[in-house]
C-alpha cells in the first residue's frame, strides 16, 4: 500500500475528464470556505474549466480564481493563451489570479515566464503547476483523496455528489477542522478595531454566519446564498475543544447582543448621509472599548485551541 504513494502518479495515463475531476476535488477539499464551480463537465466553459470565489467584507467582495486543466504530456502555451483571452472576453468580472493545472512531469522556464507575462499583462496573479507540483500538493493537503483516486475507489461524475463525496467520505482531524473554523474569523469585522468613526459594512451578518457555520457547518454569502457544508463545532472529537468552541459561540452571540444594545442606546449611531446601505458608524468611547475586548477575547479564546491561528484585533 505504502509503495503505492512513494511511486510518481502518471497523470499523463489520465484522460481529461478523469484529470480535470481530480483537480476539481482538490480545490473542493482545499477551498472549503469558497464557492467552487466546474465549468469544464459542462461544455461551453469559455477557458473556464475551475472558478473558485471566496467573498471578502471590504472590496472586491469577490476574490475569484480562474483554473484551467491540461493532462497533455506537452501543454500546448498557445492553447492556455486562446482560453485565457476567453476568460477575459466573456467573464463578468476579471479573475483576480490564474491557475494552469497540467498533467506534465516539466514545464520549461519558457513556458512560466509567458503564463507570468501574460496574466501581468491583464494586472491578474498568473500560476503554472507542473503534475509534479500537484502530486506534492495532493500529498500536503488532501492525501485521502489521492489515495481513494489512486486506488480506484470510484468518484461521481456530477459537481454536487463529488462535493458530498469529497466532504462526507474524509475523515478529518480535529486540527483540519480547527484550520477550516480558522478562516471564518479571517475577516476584518474580527479583525479592525472600532474608532469614533468606522467603516463596519454588514457586521452583525457577519456574526451571525460566523454562529451558524460553528454551529451546523452551514457557511453562506452576505446575502444568504448557501456556498459550502463545513465541518461544524459538534464534529469535533476532543471534548475539551468542543467546551470552548462552544464558549466561542456564546461569546459570539453576546457580541451580536453588546451591538443591537449600543444601537438602541445610541452609544453606536448609523451615518446620517440617508443612504441605508452606508457602511459608517459612530461609537462611543464605551462602545469601542467593549466591542473590541469582546473581539479580542474570541479569537485569543480560539488560539487556545489552535496555536497556529495568527488573527488578531489591530492597533492603528
Amino acid at each position: 500500500m505504502l509503495a503505492k504513494f512513494v511511486q510518481p502518479i502518471h497523470f499523463e495515463d489520465f484522460n481529461g475528464h478523469q484529470f480535470e475531476r481530480l483537480v476539481f476535488a482538490y480545490f473542493l477539499r482545499t477551498e472549503p470556505l469558497a464557492r467552487v464551480e466546474w465549468y469544464g463537465q459542462i461544455g461551453n466553459d469559455r477557458g473556464r474549466d475551475i472558478v473558485i470565489e471566496r467573498e471578502k467584507d471590504n472590496p472586491p467582495l469577490l476574490y475569484k480564481i480562474v483554473v484551467q486543466c491540461s493532462d497533455r504530456k506537452d501543454t500546448n502555451f498557445k492553447k492556455v493563451s486562446d482560453d485565457f483571452q476567453k476568460i477575459i472576453k466573456y467573464a463578468n468580472e476579471k479573475p483576480n489570479k490564474f491557475i494552469v493545472v497540467t498533467g506534465g512531469k516539466k514545464l520549461s522556464t519558457s513556458f512560466r515566464d509567458k503564463v507570468a507575462l501574460l496574466c501581468r499583462n491583464n494586472d491578474i496573479k498568473g500560476e503554472a503547476w507542473s503534475s509534479e507540483e500537484f502530486e506534492e500538493r495532493l500529498h500536503k493537503e488532501a492525501e485521502p483523496l489521492l489515495k481513494r483516486f489512486c486506488d480506484g475507489e470510484p468518484f461521481p461524475d456530477t459537481p454536487a455528489e463529488l462535493d458530498k463525496f469529497v466532504q462526507n467520505s474524509i475523515p478529518r482531524s480535529d486540527n483540519e477542522i480547527l484550520a477550516i473554523m480558522s478562516e471564518l474569523f479571517d475577516r476584518p469585522a474580527f479583525y479592525t478595531p472600532f474608532q469614533h468613526e468606522s467603516n463596519v459594512p454588514a457586521f452583525k451578518q457577519a456574526i451571525t454566519d460566523t454562529i451558524e457555520a460553528l454551529n451546523t457547518g452551514i457557511h453562506r454569502l452576505r446575502d444568504g446564498t448557501e456556498i459550502r457544508r463545513i465541518p461544524s463545532r459538534h464534529m469535533v472529537k476532543s471534548e475539551q475543544i468542543k467546551k470552548i468552541l462552544s464558549d466561542i459561540e456564546k461569546k459570539l452571540a453576546q457580541l451580536r447582543w453588546q451591538y443591537d444594545d449600543f444601537l438602541r442606546s445610541g452609544d453606536l449611531k448609523h451615518c446620517t448621509c440617508k443612504d441605508p446601505n452606508c457602511p459608517v458608524f459612530f461609537f462611543s468611547p464605551e462602545a469601542q472599548k467593549c466591542m473590541d475586548n469582546s473581539r479580542r477575547e474570541i479569537l485569543g479564546l480560539f488560539k487556545e485551541i489552535y496555536p497556529s491561528f495568527s488573527v488578531v484585533l489591530y492597533h492603528f
